[in-house]
């Protein structure tokens, strides 16, 4: 099967790719197919994804297996899926720039498709499969946990047992603090596709955390996890003691549902 190729102008671009990466391909083409979106009618990342997928969750499985040896299948399961999800996908994918480097055909660049939180993330997992056929189950299986390392170091079991919601509404009321106020700041995409860009302010502490997702509900949950990340950096909760609150929902072990990879 021909594999699609990198015009001369995205070269360099495509090759400080392979260095945010750290993963030099010793077939390009591969790497050139996971960026590759199907609006442009050639052999684009959808099979690269497939790969990706399993590829991601036999990875993070196998790191979250070793990292909490007496968490239960549940917890486990819990923790998997929201490291997996959507949301989470897309944010790694903008800190490695992918956007800059999608391959999309002229309509579906002009109506934001490098930047939609689907795409970036199934072009993740794209990626994610590229290396596994460039270099095998070992070398990916170790580049998953590079990119999902400064993750980890921030989770917890107990940080992910809770409704993101409901703990910060619980720890902000537990310091006499006024709730939450959620609102949305916009909606972007198609109607089937639509975006929604939740922020969550925090008056009493005069913080305000926009958090977006593929539903209001999803988008709120969102940025109350993001705004639980910021108040246990602040000083005020060292200063009183503050036990880390919980946060994020119980979801289902499959991505393709609410508040995961789909919803």
């Amino acid at each position: 099967m021909s594999r699609p190729t990198m015009p001369t102008a995205a070269a360099a671009p495509l090759k400080a790719l392979q260095q945010r990466l750290g993963h030099e391909f010793k077939d390009p083409g591969l790497l050139a197919r996971a960026l590759t979106h199907k609006s442009l009618g050639q052999d684009h990342y959808e099979r690269l994804e497939f790969l990706g997928d399993a590829v991601l969750n036999l990875a993070v499985s196998s790191m979250l297996y070793a990292r909490f040896d007496r968490s239960d299948e549940g917890d486990l399961t819990r923790v998997r899926a929201h490291l997996v999800r959507q949301d989470m996908l897309h944010k790694l994918a903008l800190g490695l720039d992918l956007p800059a480097v999608m391959r999309m055909s002229e309509g579906e660049s002009r109506g934001g498709g490098a930047l939609r939180p689907s795409i970036l993330a199934d072009a993740l997992e794209a990626v994610i499969g590229a290396v596994y056929l460039d270099a095998g189950f070992e070398a990916a299986c170790a580049w998953v946990l590079r990119l999902f390392e400064p993750v980890m170091a921030e989770t917890t079991l107990e940080v992910w047992s809770k409704d993101a919601k409901t703990a910060l509404q619980e720890w902000l009321q537990g310091r006499k603090m006024a709730v939450p106020v959620y609102r949305v700041e916009a909606t972007r995409g198609k109607a089937h596709e639509q975006v929604f860009v939740v922020a969550c302010d925090l008056q009493d502490l005069g913080l305000s955390v926009q958090g977006e997702g593929l539903s209001k509900r999803a988008a709120e949950q969102v940025a109350a996890q993001l705004a639980l990340l910021k108040v246990q950096q602040l000083p005020q909760a060292a200063s009183q003691g503050a036990e880390p609150p919980s946060s994020l929902s119980k979801v289902p072990s499959k991505k393709r549902t609410v508040g995961a990879k789909r919803s």
